[in-house]
């Protein structure tokens, strides 16, 4: 398949710039993978909509303030740093703008309380670096840094906290797993209420997110990594469910990720933990998830190629255009979709 196989046409209002005030007043596009069917509804619904024997499982990963503005020691010029992936305890792949600033060697400041220095530069232009402070650097972080939005996001997060999940737990994403943003704590009550079981894994999302797809080709495409784990309660749960003739349902695409890369020999699951770099597309198929509760995708994204191999090209591109039509909410602050 191609990469234009997967355009739609997105007018650009229809991106939304901010969350609505209550998360789980988003709405709900409900698609039936076999028929193609469409139903509207609210995220509130979503309770209704799963059934007592059902395992829902999601990233509990927490998105750091992983955007740093600073200075070149010595000269005094301007710095981006963009924190990627934690190497060891002070450590990083970082993205820098301007990248010609960061040579081996090249020492940046930030505020009075951070200082890094370039250890290597990587082959895909990124860097290694070292950071040095007093104290702890997770609350340095949290006072200078900003949360890495999307590049499609020109508005200012104002409340820090809805760019994160009310379950997130393990800190390390530049992004946040945007499907989970519209539960909210009431909602999970609900869900757990109706015997449906709950289970976590965690994906520390990386910002080849939002890279777009460069190759035409999609079998010349190499995805990402990501760090992931999955824990042994989340792999029971998974087999004990199967077993049982119940629902495996996804929330996000990353967590789908996790799932299909421990699946990939099959079933039963058992505890693990690496990187990922798995590419789903149509063709592909699905040995763990049977359901997937996500947002609405970049047009040509790895995202979008994901859910068309879970519920066919044509019915999402279908799909698609009726949220067009229906002024539906897209991308992370967007709307969600329910594919079953």
């Amino acid at each position: 398949m191609k990469t234009s196989d997967f355009y739609y046409d997105l007018p650009e209002e229809l991106i939304a710039q901010e969350p609505i005030k209550n998360r789980s007043d988003s709405r709900l596009m409900c698609l039936d993978k076999r028929t193609g069917k469409t139903e509207h509804r609210h995220f509130y619904d979503i309770a209704d909509l799963l059934k007592k024997g059902d395992l829902l499982v999601l990233n509990d990963t927490k998105v750091i303030p992983a955007r740093l503005y600073g200075e070149k020691v010595g000269t005094g010029g301007a710095i981006e740093f963009l924190l990627l992936n934690r190497r060891t305890a002070d450590e990083w792949e970082v993205i820098l703008k301007p990248g010609k600033r960061a040579k081996t060697g090249a020492k940046f400041r930030f505020g009075n309380e951070l200082e890094a220095e370039v250890l290597s530069v990587s082959e895909g232009g990124s860097r290694i670096v070292k950071f040095s402070y007093d104290g702890i650097f997770e609350e340095i972080l949290d006072r200078l840094g900003e949360m890495p939005l999307p590049p499609y996001i020109t508005k200012k997060l104002e409340d820090k906290s809805r760019y994160q999940t009310v379950y997130a737990k393990h800190s390390g994403s530049a992004a946040a797993p945007t499907a989970g943003l519209h539960f909210t704590p009431e909602l999970m009550d609900k869900i757990r209420e109706k015997g449906v079981e709950v289970r976590f894994v965690t994906l520390h999302v990386g910002l080849g997110t939002f890279r777009p797809v460069k190759a035409e080709n999609l079998d010349e495409h190499q995805m990402h990594s990501e760090f992931y784990i999955l824990p042994k309660e989340t792999a029971d749960a998974v087999n004990r469910t199967k077993a049982q003739g119940g629902r495996v349902i996804s929330v996000g695409t990353t967590a789908t990720r996790v799932l299909e890369t421990a699946g990939q020999k099959g079933l039963p699951l058992t505890e693990s933990s690496g990187w990922t770099d798995i590419f789903i597309y149509p063709g592909k198929t699905f040995n763990v998830i049977d359901a997937l509760i996500t947002n609405f995708h970049l047009p040509e994204s790895t995202l979008i190629m994901l859910v068309s191999a879970l519920a066919g090209r044509e019915n999402v591109l279908k799909a698609y255009e009726e949220a067009v039509r229906e002024r539906y909410r897209f991308f992370s602050f967007g709307d969600a979709m329910f594919i079953s």
